[in-house]
Protein backbone atom coordinates (compact mmCIF):
# COMPACT_ATOMS: atom_id res chain seq x y z
CA UNK A 1 0.00 0.00 0.00
CA UNK A 2 1.34 3.40 -0.94
CA UNK A 3 1.09 6.35 1.53
CA UNK A 4 1.16 9.91 -0.20
CA UNK A 5 3.23 12.67 1.79
CA UNK A 6 1.68 15.96 1.61
CA UNK A 7 4.54 18.34 -0.04
CA UNK A 8 2.63 21.34 -0.13
CA UNK A 9 3.15 21.61 -3.93
CA UNK A 10 2.70 19.97 -7.04
CA UNK A 11 6.28 20.84 -7.81
CA UNK A 12 7.22 17.97 -5.74
CA UNK A 13 5.40 14.81 -5.14
CA UNK A 14 6.19 12.31 -2.70
CA UNK A 15 4.65 8.84 -1.15
CA UNK A 16 6.08 5.85 0.92
CA UNK A 17 5.49 2.30 0.16
CA UNK A 18 6.69 -0.87 2.09
CA UNK A 19 9.48 1.39 3.56
CA UNK A 20 10.58 3.12 0.54
CA UNK A 21 10.23 7.07 0.49
CA UNK A 22 9.71 8.12 -3.19
CA UNK A 23 10.23 11.81 -3.79
CA UNK A 24 9.31 12.98 -7.70
CA UNK A 25 10.46 16.48 -8.93
CA UNK A 26 7.37 17.74 -10.82
CA UNK A 27 8.03 19.87 -12.98
CA UNK A 28 8.41 17.86 -16.55
CA UNK A 29 7.58 21.20 -18.97
CA UNK A 30 10.76 22.40 -17.21
CA UNK A 31 12.37 19.18 -17.37
CA UNK A 32 12.48 19.44 -13.44
CA UNK A 33 14.04 22.60 -13.20
CA UNK A 34 14.40 24.04 -9.56
CA UNK A 35 12.16 26.18 -8.44
CA UNK A 36 11.61 27.91 -5.05
CA UNK A 37 9.24 26.06 -4.26
CA UNK A 38 10.42 22.73 -5.18
CA UNK A 39 13.44 23.50 -3.24
CA UNK A 40 11.49 24.35 0.18
CA UNK A 41 9.30 21.34 -0.45
CA UNK A 42 12.53 19.07 -0.84
CA UNK A 43 14.17 20.50 2.37
CA UNK A 44 10.75 20.20 4.26
CA UNK A 45 10.35 16.47 3.05
CA UNK A 46 13.66 14.91 3.16
CA UNK A 47 13.91 16.35 7.00
CA UNK A 48 10.54 14.36 7.25
CA UNK A 49 12.19 11.13 6.49
CA UNK A 50 15.00 11.09 7.60
CA UNK A 51 12.95 11.05 10.93
CA UNK A 52 10.03 8.55 9.90
CA UNK A 53 10.58 5.31 11.52
CA UNK A 54 8.64 3.25 8.41
CA UNK A 55 10.83 5.28 6.08
CA UNK A 56 14.67 2.63 5.46
CA UNK A 57 15.42 3.73 1.87
CA UNK A 58 14.53 7.32 -0.03
CA UNK A 59 14.32 7.67 -3.85
CA UNK A 60 14.87 10.85 -5.69
CA UNK A 61 13.70 11.06 -9.32
CA UNK A 62 12.36 13.63 -11.94
CA UNK A 63 8.75 13.68 -13.44
CA UNK A 64 8.73 12.86 -17.28
CA UNK A 65 11.49 12.75 -19.73
CA UNK A 66 14.23 14.83 -17.30
CA UNK A 67 15.44 13.83 -14.08
CA UNK A 68 16.66 17.84 -12.90
CA UNK A 69 17.69 20.52 -15.25
CA UNK A 70 19.38 22.51 -12.52
CA UNK A 71 18.46 25.91 -11.74
CA UNK A 72 15.57 27.54 -13.52
CA UNK A 73 17.80 29.64 -16.20
CA UNK A 74 14.98 31.08 -18.20
CA UNK A 75 13.72 32.34 -14.72
CA UNK A 76 16.87 34.14 -14.46
CA UNK A 77 16.77 35.76 -17.63
CA UNK A 78 13.45 36.94 -17.03
CA UNK A 79 14.69 38.37 -13.18
CA UNK A 80 17.78 39.41 -14.27
CA UNK A 81 19.45 38.03 -11.54
CA UNK A 82 18.98 34.25 -10.11
CA UNK A 83 20.87 34.50 -7.00
CA UNK A 84 19.93 37.80 -5.33
CA UNK A 85 16.54 39.48 -5.92
CA UNK A 86 15.99 42.10 -2.99
CA UNK A 87 18.49 39.98 -0.44
CA UNK A 88 21.99 41.59 0.00
CA UNK A 89 23.99 39.37 -1.20
CA UNK A 90 25.41 38.47 2.35
CA UNK A 91 21.64 37.17 3.07
CA UNK A 92 21.47 35.26 -0.17
CA UNK A 93 25.00 33.56 0.48
CA UNK A 94 23.12 32.48 3.55
CA UNK A 95 20.10 31.36 2.31
CA UNK A 96 21.98 29.34 -0.64
CA UNK A 97 23.88 27.61 2.25
CA UNK A 98 20.68 26.51 3.78
CA UNK A 99 19.40 25.37 0.55
CA UNK A 100 22.66 22.94 -0.49
CA UNK A 101 22.79 21.60 3.05
CA UNK A 102 19.48 20.61 3.25
CA UNK A 103 19.15 19.23 0.04
CA UNK A 104 22.11 17.83 -1.10
CA UNK A 105 24.06 17.88 1.85
CA UNK A 106 20.76 15.64 3.82
CA UNK A 107 21.03 13.07 0.50
CA UNK A 108 24.34 12.74 1.17
CA UNK A 109 24.31 12.76 5.21
CA UNK A 110 20.68 11.22 6.54
CA UNK A 111 21.59 7.77 7.87
CA UNK A 112 19.19 6.15 5.58
CA UNK A 113 20.37 4.69 1.96
CA UNK A 114 19.06 7.47 -0.95
CA UNK A 115 19.32 6.13 -4.93
CA UNK A 116 18.49 8.62 -7.28
CA UNK A 117 16.59 7.03 -11.04
CA UNK A 118 17.50 9.28 -13.39
CA UNK A 119 14.44 8.67 -16.48
CA UNK A 120 16.67 11.98 -18.40
CA UNK A 121 19.03 14.54 -18.19
CA UNK A 122 20.88 15.56 -14.81
CA UNK A 123 22.14 18.82 -15.12
CA UNK A 124 23.86 21.39 -12.92
CA UNK A 125 22.33 21.60 -9.84
CA UNK A 126 20.37 18.16 -10.63
CA UNK A 127 23.53 16.31 -11.38
CA UNK A 128 24.78 17.23 -8.08
CA UNK A 129 21.53 16.26 -6.16
CA UNK A 130 21.79 12.82 -8.15
CA UNK A 131 25.55 12.66 -7.22
CA UNK A 132 24.84 13.44 -3.64
CA UNK A 133 22.69 9.92 -3.26
CA UNK A 134 24.31 6.86 -2.34
CA UNK A 135 23.65 5.08 -5.47
CA UNK A 136 22.47 6.41 -8.68
CA UNK A 137 20.60 4.19 -11.61
CA UNK A 138 20.18 5.84 -14.98
CA UNK A 139 18.41 5.26 -18.32
CA UNK A 140 20.26 4.67 -21.01
CA UNK A 141 18.76 7.46 -22.73
CA UNK A 142 19.90 9.98 -20.31
CA UNK A 143 22.74 12.40 -20.17
CA UNK A 144 24.29 14.22 -17.26
CA UNK A 145 26.42 17.59 -17.44
CA UNK A 146 28.02 20.04 -15.03
CA UNK A 147 26.36 23.01 -17.38
CA UNK A 148 27.85 25.57 -15.16
CA UNK A 149 30.91 27.08 -17.34
CA UNK A 150 27.74 27.95 -19.86
CA UNK A 151 25.75 30.46 -17.82
CA UNK A 152 28.54 31.68 -15.70
CA UNK A 153 28.43 30.05 -12.49
CA UNK A 154 30.95 28.41 -10.70
CA UNK A 155 28.92 25.32 -9.33
CA UNK A 156 26.77 24.62 -6.46
CA UNK A 157 24.60 21.92 -4.37
CA UNK A 158 28.07 20.34 -3.29
CA UNK A 159 28.74 18.85 -7.41
CA UNK A 160 32.68 20.06 -7.35
CA UNK A 161 32.60 17.25 -3.46
CA UNK A 162 30.89 14.71 -5.11
CA UNK A 163 32.20 14.50 -8.35
CA UNK A 164 35.69 14.84 -6.86
CA UNK A 165 35.38 11.86 -4.67
CA UNK A 166 33.61 9.76 -7.59
CA UNK A 167 36.17 9.96 -10.48
CA UNK A 168 38.85 12.55 -9.03
CA UNK A 169 39.96 15.43 -9.88
CA UNK A 170 41.83 15.55 -12.96
CA UNK A 171 38.28 14.45 -14.75
CA UNK A 172 36.16 16.41 -12.53
CA UNK A 173 37.71 19.64 -13.50
CA UNK A 174 37.33 18.67 -17.08
CA UNK A 175 33.78 17.88 -16.78
CA UNK A 176 33.12 21.12 -14.54
CA UNK A 177 35.68 23.37 -17.14
CA UNK A 178 34.08 22.54 -20.78
CA UNK A 179 30.94 21.08 -19.59
CA UNK A 180 30.72 18.72 -22.15
CA UNK A 181 27.86 15.97 -22.17
CA UNK A 182 28.14 12.81 -20.28
CA UNK A 183 26.52 9.85 -21.96
CA UNK A 184 24.97 6.93 -19.99
CA UNK A 185 27.51 4.58 -20.66
CA UNK A 186 30.28 6.68 -20.45
CA UNK A 187 28.72 8.03 -16.63
CA UNK A 188 28.89 3.75 -16.27
CA UNK A 189 32.74 3.66 -17.07
CA UNK A 190 33.64 6.68 -15.02
CA UNK A 191 31.59 5.63 -11.50
CA UNK A 192 29.51 8.42 -12.08
CA UNK A 193 26.51 6.20 -11.83
CA UNK A 194 25.79 2.27 -10.54
CA UNK A 195 23.40 1.20 -13.18
CA UNK A 196 22.35 1.86 -16.26
CA UNK A 197 19.22 0.35 -17.98
CA UNK A 198 16.82 0.86 -20.88
CA UNK A 199 14.02 3.71 -20.03
CA UNK A 200 11.39 1.08 -19.16
CA UNK A 201 13.13 -0.66 -16.95
CA UNK A 202 14.15 2.52 -14.47
CA UNK A 203 11.17 2.20 -12.47
CA UNK A 204 11.26 -1.68 -11.70
CA UNK A 205 15.42 -1.33 -11.24
CA UNK A 206 15.06 1.14 -8.62
CA UNK A 207 12.53 -0.94 -6.47
CA UNK A 208 14.29 -3.93 -6.97
CA UNK A 209 17.13 -2.26 -5.58
CA UNK A 210 15.25 0.20 -2.66
CA UNK A 211 12.96 -2.69 -2.07
CA UNK A 212 16.28 -4.30 -1.25
CA UNK A 213 17.94 -2.10 0.83
CA UNK A 214 14.57 -1.25 2.85
CA UNK A 215 14.48 -4.95 3.65
CA UNK A 216 18.26 -4.84 5.28
CA UNK A 217 19.83 -4.33 8.52
CA UNK A 218 18.67 -0.67 8.97
CA UNK A 219 21.21 -0.07 12.30
CA UNK A 220 24.08 -1.31 10.39
CA UNK A 221 23.30 0.35 7.36
CA UNK A 222 22.94 3.77 9.41
CA UNK A 223 26.58 2.79 10.76
CA UNK A 224 27.69 1.76 7.45
CA UNK A 225 27.06 5.00 5.61
CA UNK A 226 29.06 6.96 8.31
CA UNK A 227 32.14 4.85 8.00
CA UNK A 228 32.03 5.37 4.45
CA UNK A 229 31.13 9.26 4.36
CA UNK A 230 34.04 9.58 6.69
CA UNK A 231 36.39 7.37 5.01
CA UNK A 232 36.23 10.02 2.05
CA UNK A 233 38.33 12.47 4.02
CA UNK A 234 37.55 16.35 3.22
CA UNK A 235 34.82 17.99 4.86
CA UNK A 236 31.68 17.74 2.77
CA UNK A 237 29.71 20.74 4.93
CA UNK A 238 33.44 23.62 4.24
CA UNK A 239 32.61 22.34 0.14
CA UNK A 240 29.11 22.91 0.06
CA UNK A 241 29.42 26.62 2.28
CA UNK A 242 32.33 27.75 -0.23
CA UNK A 243 30.06 26.64 -3.37
CA UNK A 244 27.52 28.67 -2.19
CA UNK A 245 28.85 32.09 -1.55
CA UNK A 246 30.89 31.39 -5.10
CA UNK A 247 27.90 30.34 -6.58
CA UNK A 248 26.44 33.66 -5.18
CA UNK A 249 29.33 35.91 -6.65
CA UNK A 250 29.07 34.41 -10.02
CA UNK A 251 25.31 35.16 -10.37
CA UNK A 252 26.29 39.32 -10.20
CA UNK A 253 28.87 38.77 -13.02
CA UNK A 254 27.97 40.39 -16.59
CA UNK A 255 29.38 37.02 -17.53
CA UNK A 256 26.34 35.19 -16.06
CA UNK A 257 23.99 37.57 -17.18
CA UNK A 258 24.90 37.60 -20.50
CA UNK A 259 25.21 34.11 -20.91
CA UNK A 260 21.88 33.07 -19.34
CA UNK A 261 19.90 35.75 -21.44
CA UNK A 262 22.34 33.50 -24.55
CA UNK A 263 21.24 30.11 -23.05
CA UNK A 264 17.40 31.72 -23.65
CA UNK A 265 18.21 32.57 -27.08
CA UNK A 266 19.82 29.18 -27.99
CA UNK A 267 22.74 31.22 -28.61
CA UNK A 268 26.64 30.67 -28.30
CA UNK A 269 27.68 32.74 -24.74
CA UNK A 270 30.40 35.52 -25.34
CA UNK A 271 32.29 35.87 -22.14
CA UNK A 272 34.13 39.46 -21.05
CA UNK A 273 36.03 37.72 -17.68
CA UNK A 274 33.70 40.38 -15.68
Amino acid sequence: MSDRIETGTEHLLAHKSDGVATLTLNRPQALNAMSGEMNAALQDTLALVEVDAEVRCVVLTGAGRGFCAGGDVKGMAAAGDGTVGDATIDAAIHQQRINQRETAGKLFSMPKPTIAALPGAAAGAGLALALACDLRVMSSKAIMTTAFARVGFSGDYGGTYFMTQLIGSAKARELYFLSDRVSAQEALSLGLVNWVCEQEELEAKTAEIAGRLAKGPAVAYRYMKENLNRAMGGEMTECLDMEATHHIHCGQTEDHAGAVKAFVAKQEPVFAGR
